[in-house]
């Protein structure tokens, strides 16, 4: 990735800032803390910021340092040895480096893989279309042991996924197992990103500015730092520091959905260096392709009525998907296009 391609370069408007704010106000939450005191932090931090970091969390440190060794392994080979495992329009797990956000090129390169071995969806994008096709995983060679490493981490971070679920179902007056039916056949799947230097951090993002599609985002970024936020009350991006062994937590746009709003997905981005190369391994929890997702029946009510109609997520997901590889012509499908 040597000079800027202009498919890299963002519209004016939404350029980064290089004299970034920080964001002092995202809750840092220990999980270690009293039940009531976490649902109550829990609560104010989904709706207040729709971000929040945690510690002891319980998910092995040992563990995440090996799995971010073994992604810079991967990374550090040669793109002819990284394309052996691509991912294509099909197949849509594995390696990438063209991905786009919003119609333009992202400065990274991706590695991702199911946290179920095989993931059923739709096998296409029409609603009328009952057949299910399936995505597997494509394992490199090399590193030796990455597969094993890989499905290790992912139960890890799966554990702590519901267990942030229970919490978030408590803070919305909602049974703890609510949510869990959602991921019997689950879509969640965990990404290696790498983010090479830039030589015109000022032009392009890592990843342009977006929210997240599914329910939970878990990310554990390394120490150099890029994502922004933007903050809800006043529209500012603002840097999310790293904090050591932290996990930063998102909520995702079907949070959003059903809890009718009372939570709000939120816009974020990745801030590019031109000195330093970075890494991060996001967790992105989805439901079962099945799943019709609706603002619960027990978060609406005459005074507050539902605000989505309901929408089929594997549909959803593979258009958006689809989006990875070819540009659009029209926005990609979002919640906002189901708002009542």
């Amino acid at each position: 990735m040597g000079e800027v391609d202009p498919a890299f370069i963002q519209a004016p408007e939404h350029r980064p800032n290089l004299h970034t704010i920080e964001a002092k106000g995202i809750p840092l939450i220990d999980l270690s803390s009293s039940l009531e005191g976490l649902v109550r932090e829990i609560g104010i931090a989904s709706k207040e910021w729709g971000f929040f970091q945690v510690i002891n969390h319980g998910a092995s440190i040992d563990l995440r340092q090996k799995i971010e060794a073994v992604a810079r392994e991967f990374f550090a080979q040669s793109l002819e040895e990284k394309n052996k495992v691509r991912r294509d329009g099909v197949q849509v797990l594995g390696y990438y480096d063209t991905e786009h956000t919003k119609n333009v090129r992202d400065w990274k390169e991706v590695f991702d893989f199911g946290v179920e071995e095989l993931i059923l969806v739709p096998a296409s994008c029409d609603l009328n279309d009952k057949d299910v096709t399936q995505w597997f995983n494509k394992w490199p060679q090399y590193p030796p042991g990455l597969k094993e490493l890989c499905q290790e981490y992912a139960q890890h971070v799966l554990k702590l996924a519901l267990k942030l679920m229970e919490l978030i179902a408590l803070s919305l007056n909602l049974p703890a197992k609510r949510f869990e039916e959602f991921f019997k056949d689950q879509t969640s799947f965990i990404r290696f990103n790498h983010y090479p230097p830039c030589p015109s951090p000022h032009l392009a993002l890592g990843v342009g500015r977006h929210k997240d599609a599914g329910v939970l985002t878990i990310l554990a970024q390394d120490d150099v730092g890029g994502l922004e936020v933007k903050r809800k009350s006043d529209g500012q991006w603002v840097r999310v520091n790293p904090t050591p062994h932290a996990y930063i937590i998102n909520v995702g746009d079907i949070i959003q959905v059903w809890s009718n709003e009372a939570y709000e997905s939120v816009e974020h981005r990745v801030m590019v260096n031109s000195e330093r190369e970075r890494f991060s391994i996001p967790f992105f929890l989805n439901p079962a392709h099945y799943t019709i997702v609706e603002p619960l029946e027990e978060l609406t009510n005459e005074q507050n009525p539902a605000k989505y109609r309901p929408y089929n997520w594997g549909n959803f997901y593979t258009t958006r998907k689809r989006s990875n590889f070819v540009k659009l012509d029209v926005e990609n499908v979002q919640i906002s296009h189901f708002r009542v």
